[in-house]
């Protein structure tokens, strides 16, 4: 008998471990190289995951895709359905039957994570919510998004909705290559709505070297995630980061990856290419953070701060003026003083697209501080 509570003493712990990694898992990652989609590091990237906001990437996609087929344009007014106006936050508050151009929308999205534009978009591109949550998912398989599945257009808790690291780089490779007229919208850090500038919630765009931009995501299930892109002297890379267990640590991961990256520190053996990569690998999607449950309501987005101080440099970020019909980015200084690092690379200035029947912002023009 004795022998027999011993065992079980012993066992306990180590039930207790197996059930822990049940429910809580490691986080997901992948680094790709832009030019041509090598793998310079994953860890579980093929592991079924929840997006969270980074569904909205999709939903931009989708938006991106009926601009460029001259479908919607991007001064046209948009009206809030009861519907949009009762998403949780993070959103902008839109009243039901207000106005929003489409413009407008694209950067609440991408500044503020902001549900209730996303729902616009969606309404006016699928009729309904559900109804585009199918087309996202129908574009998804044709772009080889094959462990991808969307049950809405923001993001917010679904058992059904689910990615992976690979799939969400392979998203974010496409945007860039598709899209190179809208794609400079995702360095947005802040835009003017309602005579208001709102802040961006992104640290990494607003923060990180030669960051491009993307997109943050946090739930419970899925834990914070990030998309991240950046270019450093003609290197182009794309990072994903899902299940961080804060919000600084998100960014740190991708910090250090991206550093890795810039650096040539890549894995002894990465995996040759992105679309080589197998699909699913298996496993349910990880409830990563002890709070909230599946159903729709907790934020798809988050707003907390990160934490990592390096050298404090000046920092710039860029003002959109959402009630012009294109874009006019300028910079603006910022205090010194809580500045997390350097500037980031104008690069979205650098590369020149030929001019196309698709409508486009108009060219950056940028006022150095003085």
């Amino acid at each position: 008998m004795n022998t027999a509570k011993s065992l079980l003493l012993l066992l306990i712990p180590v039930c207790l471990l197996l059930a822990s990694n049940l429910s809580y898992a490691s986080h997901a990652a992948i680094m790709i190289d832009a030019a041509n989609g090598n793998v310079l590091h994953q860890e579980d990237a093929t592991h079924t995951w929840y997006p969270a906001s980074l569904t909205k990437v999709m939903t931009l996609y989708m938006t991106f895709d009926a601009l460029k087929a001259g479908e919607i344009h991007l001064n046209d007014l948009l009206i809030a359905s009861p519907h949009a106006a009762r998403q949780p936050q993070s959103k902008l508050g839109l009243r039901q039957g207000e106005k929003i151009t489409v413009q407008e929308a694209i950067l609440a999205v991408i500044t503020r994570s902001a549900n209730d534009a996303a729902v616009v978009l969606s309404e006016h591109l699928g009729g309904t919510e559900e109804n585009f949550a199918i087309k996202m998912t129908a574009m998804a398989h044709n772009l080889g998004m094959y462990d991808s599945h969307f049950m809405n257009a923001t993001g917010l808790p679904h058992p059904w909705q689910v990615t992976t690291a690979r799939d969400m780089a392979s998203l974010a490779l496409k945007t860039q290559q598709n899209f190179p007229n809208y794609y400079p919208y995702f360095s947005a850090h802040t835009f003017m709505f309602k005579g208001r500038e709102l802040r961006g919630i992104n640290k990494f765009t607003a923060n990180y070297p030669g960051a491009e931009g993307m997109k943050t995501g946090f739930t419970c299930g899925s834990g914070y995630n990030l998309i991240s892109t950046a270019n450093q002297n003609g290197k182009r890379l794309i990072g994903v980061i899902l299940g961080g267990m804060t919000s600084p640590e998100r960014y740190q991961l991708m910090i250090k990856m991206m550093n890795n990256g810039f650096a040539n520190r890549i894995d002894t053996y990465p995996t040759a290419n992105i679309n080589s990569m197998p699909n699913n690998t298996g496993g349910t999607p990880p409830v990563q953070l002890g709070c909230g449950n599946m159903r729709a309501t907790t934020t798809g987005s988050d707003t907390t701060n990160a934490v990592y101080t390096p050298k404090a440099k000046p920092i710039y970020k860029h003002r959109y003026n959402a009630h012009h019909t294109t874009v006019t980015p300028s910079l603006k200084k910022i205090s010194t003083a809580k500045a997390i690092t350097k500037v980031k690379s104008k690069v979205v200035t650098k590369s020149k697209v030929k001019a196309t029947k698709t409508e486009k912002p108009n060219k950056t023009r940028y006022h150095h501080p003085k």
